[in-house]
């Protein structure tokens, strides 16, 4: 795929984001900042937001020296499709810029890009189970050979949680198996686990904890960090907000990856009024 394909990619993701803020604005913000706290915990909640999530990672390459920074703009876009479900978007595009991550080199551009799609009931079931499902696209957009698995792939992907007062608890993951690509590139087979608690206050104040671990099965090695952080929601003028940082300790990862790192979230929040 051309560059310019690239672009026409990013350009429709960036103006579809744009449009359902703009629907999510004119139909005006819940002001109950504890339940837009929980919803921002919840991937399938009724919610537009749009995060920046700035990721600082340390402890890469030879000798443990090399560093990493990654931006991931990874926009929640649900809409309604009947009277009982919505379509849940949710594409991930990073851009990275490392340095002696891969020898003593360095890389700066985007990575690949991948589209989470879930089917998910408004309602939670007469248990308090909320959950969706659907597909996971890998798109091959990285800008640097070295930031990308030049692959097409293809999976599924699921949530389940559940919100009892002020706690979420829930789990998502994904597999991902690539059907084309670069023919000099190894297959991608992976499987992706993201368990996760938090609690919100009635100020929409948020601790939460979570795991993005995931496996490779082609190279057989794991990655485990830990993240344990805290966000607030917060209004900057007439536009609500989270603010988060966290914490990362990895407790395993593949050689010279990386042992520790800092994130720092910001969030743009579109509720609707819709119950």
């Amino acid at each position: 795929m051309s560059k310019t394909v690239f672009s026409k990619i990013r350009v429709v993701i960036f103006m579809s984001v744009f449009v359902f803020s703009l629907d999510a604005a004119d139909s005006g913000a819940v002001t109950n900042t504890q339940e837009v706290a929980k919803q921002l915990q919840n991937p399938v909640a009724s919610l537009i937001s749009v995060p920046f999530q700035n990721n600082f990672e340390y402890g890469l390459g030879p000798g443990d020296k090399g560093s990493r920074y990654t931006l991931r703009f990874q926009p929640v876009i649900p809409t309604s499709i009947s009277e009982d479900w919505n379509l849940v978007f949710r594409p991930i595009l990073p851009f990275i810029s490392q340095h002696n991550a891969i020898g003593y080199t360095s890389q700066t551009g985007l990575s690949d890009m991948q589209l989470e799609v879930f089917f998910s009931p408004k309602s939670p079931t007469s248990s308090g189970i909320i959950w969706g499902i659907g597909p996971i696209l890998l798109l091959p957009t990285a800008t640097n050979i070295m930031l990308g698995y030049q692959k097409w792939g293809i999976g599924p992907t699921g949530v389940v949680l559940t919100q009892k007062g002020a706690w979420t608890m829930g789990m998502l993951a994904n597999h991902l198996i690539s059907y084309a690509g670069s023919s000099d590139r190894k297959s991608v087979s992976a499987t992706y686990m993201q368990p996760f608690i938090a609690r919100s206050n009635k100020k929409g104040f948020t601790v939460s904890f979570l795991s993005e671990t995931s496996y490779d099965w082609k190279g057989g090695h794991w990655t485990v960090p830990f993240i344990g952080g805290v966000s607030q929601i917060l209004p900057v003028y007439g536009q609500l907000i989270s603010a988060g940082v966290s914490g990362i300790y990895y407790a395993k990862s593949p050689v010279d990856g990386p042992k520790w790192g800092i994130r720092a979230v910001i969030t743009l929040l579109f509720p609707s009024k819709e119950k």
